[in-house]
């Protein structure tokens, strides 16, 4: 059986689901903070987690870690509290944390148009964002499987950028607060294989057909982990 099969045969926990993805902390922001060209290793974001600057680094890549840190922080808590909802209350809560003196706005939706590096698909316009958010909930609502709900979470708040920055980051905190508040595991992609991310993204971008992305995000899966919910 596949990591992709096994993963839609997982048994639910919750707590365990909360400390591995908490364990994984340090590796998140380290995954998260490459994936958008700002090259730190694990034991310089081990490091600036534990309170102590860093040297070599721009500030504002410093703030992009620890924003990532404490927004992850923050769905842990959701999670927990029984708080946690896919909904745009909820993403824009998640954004002012994570897009904190990063995007052009933090905590709400865009106001203007934007566009998507070496894509020639366009985004929605601001006045139809609400309108984009609710048919993605359906999208995601149709799914079968909680792993297609979170990964289409994921992909069309990329595609219909939401925010005038963080969109491909908050895709991935909601769809990780799917996964945790279900009690499975987190998806977590390595920096390591960031071209074929950014490849299977592009594609998806111009396409809209979701299938490359979700048997890519699928196989980002830690085998190892799974064990824990067979």
């Amino acid at each position: 059986m596949t990591t992709s099969q096994l993963a839609d045969r997982l048994v639910p926990n919750q707590p365990i689901a909360i400390q591995l993805a908490k364990r994984e902390l340090v590796s998140l922001v380290h995954n998260a903070v490459n994936l958008e060209g700002v090259m730190m290793t694990l034991p310089e974001v081990q490091t600036l987690l534990q309170g102590i600057t860093i040297g070599g680094h721009k500030l504002s890549d410093q703030n992009m870690a620890l924003n990532q840190s404490q927004a992850w922080q923050y769905v842990f808590a959701l999670v927990q509290n029984n708080t946690f909802a896919f909904d745009k209350a909820t993403a824009c809560d998640i954004h002012a944390i994570a897009g904190k003196e990063e995007a052009l706005q933090w905590g709400s939706f865009r106001t203007g148009s934007v566009t998507i590096a070496g894509s020639s698909h366009v985004p929605p316009a601001p006045e139809d964002l609400d309108t984009y958010w609710q048919s993605m909930t359906n999208l995601v609502d149709s799914q079968t499987t909680i792993y297609d709900k979170a990964i289409t979470a994921c992909l069309q708040m990329s595609r219909n950028q939401f925010f005038w920055d963080v969109n491909k980051r908050m895709g991935r905190f909601m769809m990780n607060g799917i996964l945790l508040n279900a009690g499975l595991p987190i998806i977590n992609v390595p920096a390591k294989r960031q071209v074929e991310f950014n490849t299977l993204m592009l594609e998806f971008y111009d396409s809209n057909d979701m299938d490359n992305m979700n048997t890519f995000l699928r196989s980002c899966l830690d085998e190892r982990l799974l064990q824990n919910f067979v």
